[in-house]
């Protein structure tokens, strides 16, 4: 195989200042925050770190680190009782609630692997994650208990706890700490088990923000605790910094609260970002509380409109990229403005490298496997141990790191050459009028040619009939195919009036 590049990262550099993620921090921050690689050795120093800082608010009350820490370790104590042994798998039904997230620190500190499983299943699927992920018990929300009958595991309540309490567990490093859902590089849904280390070093990346980050911000768990990104990024990255969140059991009452939170810091998809970018057409800035210093985005392509949008409401706009494989966090970018279709620098503690134009990644953060899938297993790792992402990637002058396609996406054409739609998408992207597009091959007239779907930014169309907006995306696409060699021009262009079908982290679903 051919190697086009390389960049290493030492997993902790000898001198931290000359890093691009140690340097966004103050120092005398960056000196109290340290690597855990076990929950529980997280959870014991979250106590004794952050005792009096408040943690979580469910919209009725407050708790602070140390009320947090001892809510789980009265739920240990149950989970204890219940006479499973260690390393169980064990599975959490619910919204993003406080029972839930103390429910995912309480068994991971316990000892146990959690599996987080999405709020919208039905009864089926959820019978079917009890017999494919072995869960030997299922701590379910009361509304969902309907779906849950009969499932072979034991059921308990999620408000379930003891009037005792249980110390953390000691555990190694190495074993699973939590399963998530993924589609892993081969577009198949799997459970990726993410190890204590990658788990807590994907936990120790989403530290890294610019500025202070100890105790100066105020969170909103909107994206779901199931996903990878919902998880590390927004909750267990902002304990990691003693913030408090708000724990978010519907997403569209919680985002009408949002004048009366304030959140400082908001982690989400670019799906939402619209959503909140259109809320303050209509409603101004001071929606989103006028408090708002900072936006992770990510789990999708993040359009230059977005930046631009929220860096004029004077709202620091970062993004990056990662995968479930990767405990979700592998590069990211603090420099939005100045490199606006980058995904920024590889975090420490990973190795990368180019390998005919594909990622390969080792590091700590790199999950263990598919669980019970040793051939998914293999496929996804080369023979000498590395992470075949499914990536294809550039890297430029600077080492930002810049997306170029998706190996399972790519398009063979007739002459035989591999064209990536998302490098055809990308100057869509680029244009203010374009919500979101995708480039896939189709028929046309009984020839297989390349085909676009666009669905407008239709707040950039005010006042302006249907066929001016067709019009104004065909002279898009006549455009673009002007800078493209006559093999890649897209030949066939639909407009959408709905929206796309769209995956669990809003990004477009491409098998539609």
């Amino acid at each position: 195989m051919l190697n086009f590049g390389r960049f290493f990262y030492e997993t902790e550099t000898k001198n931290h200042m000359d890093n691009y993620f140690y340097d966004m921090l103050p120092a005398d921050e960056l000196s109290r925050l340290h690597y855990f690689p076990t929950v529980p050795e997280f959870v014991n120093w979250l106590e004794e770190t952050y005792s009096d800082m408040p943690a979580v608010c469910d919209h009725t009350r407050t708790y602070t680190y140390r009320e947090l820490c001892e809510r789980v370790a009265h739920r240990r104590a149950f989970l204890e009782g219940i006479g499973l042994p260690k390393g169980a798998n064990i599975g959490v039904f619910d919204r993003n609630s406080a029972d839930a997230i103390e429910l995912f620190l309480a068994i991971t500190s316990a000892g146990y692997t959690a599996l987080m499983l999405p709020a919208g299943l039905p009864a089926q699927a959820v019978a079917g994650c009890c017999m494919r992920f072995d869960l030997q018990a299922l701590f379910v929300r009361d509304e969902f208990k309907t779906l849950a009958e009969g499932v072979p595991a034991k059921v308990f309540a999620c408000s379930a706890t003891s009037p005792e309490t249980a110390p953390v567990a000691t555990v190694d490093k190495e074993s699973p700490a939590a399963i998530f859902f993924t589609g892993g590089t081969t577009g198949a849904p799997k459970g990726a088990v993410l190890s204590h280390r990658a788990l807590m070093r994907g936990c120790y990346n989403a530290i890294f923000k610019p500025g202070k980050v100890i105790g100066v911000h105020r969170y909103i768990a909107l994206l779901p605790l199931s996903h990878v990104f919902g998880l590390i990024a927004g909750t267990m990255g902002c304990f990691y910094t003693g913030n408090l969140i708000y724990t978010c059991e519907d997403m569209k009452a919680t985002i009408g609260k949002l004048p009366f939170i304030k959140p400082t810091l908001l982690v989400i998809v670019p799906g939402i970002c619209d959503i909140l970018a259109g809320l303050c057409k209509m409603y101004g800035p001071q929606f989103l509380g006028g408090e708002l210093r900072m936006i992770i985005s990510g789990a999708a392509n993040v359009p230059p409109r977005l930046v631009d949008i929220f860096t004029k409401l004077g709202v620091e706009f970062c993004f990056g990229y990662g995968l479930t494989e990767t405990a979700n966090l592998t590069s990211a970018n603090a420099n939005a403005i100045e490199k606006p279709t980058s995904i920024g620098k590889i975090y420490p503690g990973q190795e990368a490298k180019v390998v005919d134009g594909e990622l390969w990644l080792k590091g700590d953060n790199i999950f263990s496997g598919y669980y019970k899938d040793p051939v998914k297993t293999a496929e996804a790792f080369s023979e000498d141990g590395w992470f075949k992402t499914g990536d294809l990637v550039r890297f430029d002058e600077d080492g930002f790191l810049y997306i170029t396609g998706r190996i399972k996406n790519l398009i063979i054409l007739g002459n035989g050459e591999n064209v990536s739609p998302e490098s055809l998408e990308e100057p869509f992207y680029a244009d203010p009028c374009v919500r979101d597009a995708m480039v896939k091959e189709d028929e046309l007239n009984g020839d297989q040619v390349i085909a676009v779907e666009i669905l407008p930014q239709m707040p950039a169309f005010e006042g302006k009939s249907w066929e001016e907006v067709e019009s104004y995306m065909k002279q898009l696409v006549e455009k673009i195919n002007a800078s493209l060699p006559s093999t890649h021009r897209i030949l066939k262009v639909t407009v959408r009036k709905e929206d796309f079908k769209r995956t669990g982290s809003m990004k477009v679903a491409r098998n539609q």
